[in-house]
């Protein structure tokens, strides 16, 4: 016992002992970090490629939804493939402009084309069916061809004249919603949310006031969540909308996401100038209202005043 003693209380081997126990517990730390680090980059890897599995899953499914043609489509395809028009739907800028007047996907496209094509020809053979029943009305063969010529050219430029207004009309609304969803989305910011947080609220919030620009911000959010460039994404907002104030926007928070300055600085200067520009829309309205008002004035309002100014008089001679 005493052998036993003497030697656990060596202190040559406690010194052993000490210095094996540490090492071993070093050893074993570093260990269990390398191990940690590889299972959280495990996980991590694993969640990056489920995600790009969701995300491409669910493209496929939009572009199977959107792929789908009917009979019609079909129809008015392959008449455009027989007569080699396809040029008439396959250009960026028809594309670019179906998707501001908000008609997107490729059927669109070929809806739009077909009507090019088929438009003229409905109103060509109208006219020669009625030229050819209307035996009271006589034209001579210039004037029929002068009309049958205009009629094909209306035909022609009619569903472009069609898609114009159109994408007016949709920036019009987009342009009176405009600062305040841009509002909206400097309050999201401000609170705490990140972009695309906050690009999906202002849609839910702006949905039912302003269907367009809720359309557009959630767009924006979709493509913020799939897309791997964000500016892309802000680039293809004002692409979609065509005007200065989304290229604005999109042009404050490319340059927040590249340098990093804050966005809601960037956005309440947004806000700001958008509101001061609607402000001068509105003056300058009012201030194009008297000479607007003045041939209105002078072709309904003086002939009133003469006839109540000049009608008794006038009634006096003609009894003398």
């Amino acid at each position: 016992m005493d052998k036993l003693a003497n030697f656990i209380t060596n202190p040559e081997l406690m010194i052993m002992v000490m210095a094996a126990l540490g090492s071993f517990v070093t050893i074993l730390a570093i260990g269990l970090q390398v191990f940690q680090k590889n299972n959280l980059d495990d996980r991590l890897k694993s969640v990056k490629e489920r995600r790009l599995e969701l995300s491409n899953l669910q493209r496929e499914e939009l572009n199977r939804k959107r792929q789908q043609p009917s009979k019609k489509v079909d129809f008015m395809k392959a008449v455009l493939e027989k007569l080699n028009m396809q040029d008439l739907i396959a250009t960026k800028e028809v594309k670019m402009r179906l998707s501001q007047a908000g008609y997107r996907g490729q059927n669109a496209a070929i809806s739009f084309g077909f009507a090019r094509l088929a438009l003229p020809v409905v109103l060509v053979l109208g006219a020669l069916l009625f030229l050819s029943t209307a035996k009271d009305v006589q034209f001579s063969l210039m004037a029929k061809i002068v009309v049958l010529a205009g009629l094909g050219g209306i035909g022609y430029y009619l569903p472009t004249i069609f898609l114009s207004n159109s994408i007016s009309k949709r920036q019009q609304l987009i342009t009176r919603a405009f600062p305040d969803a841009l509002d909206l989305l400097t309050i999201c910011v401000e609170a705490g949310l990140s972009i695309e947080a906050a690009f999906s609220r202002v849609s839910v919030e702006m949905a039912e006031n302003n269907a367009e620009i809720a359309e557009e911000f959630g767009l924006t959010t979709a493509e913020l969540a799939f897309l791997g460039n964000r500016h892309a994404a802000f680039e293809n907002l004002a692409t979609r909308t065509g005007l200065e104030a989304t290229k604005s926007l999109s042009t404050a928070l490319g340059q927040s996401e590249k340098y990093g300055t804050p966005v809601s600085a960037a956005l309440k200067v947004l806000s700001e100038d958008n509101r001061q520009h609607r402000m001068s829309l509105a003056e300058k309205k009012a201030g194009a209202l008297p000479a607007q008002l003045t041939v209105p004035m002078i072709v309904f309002f003086l002939p009133v005043l003469f006839v109540v100014i000049l009608g008794p008089a006038i009634i006096q001679v003609m009894r003398m």
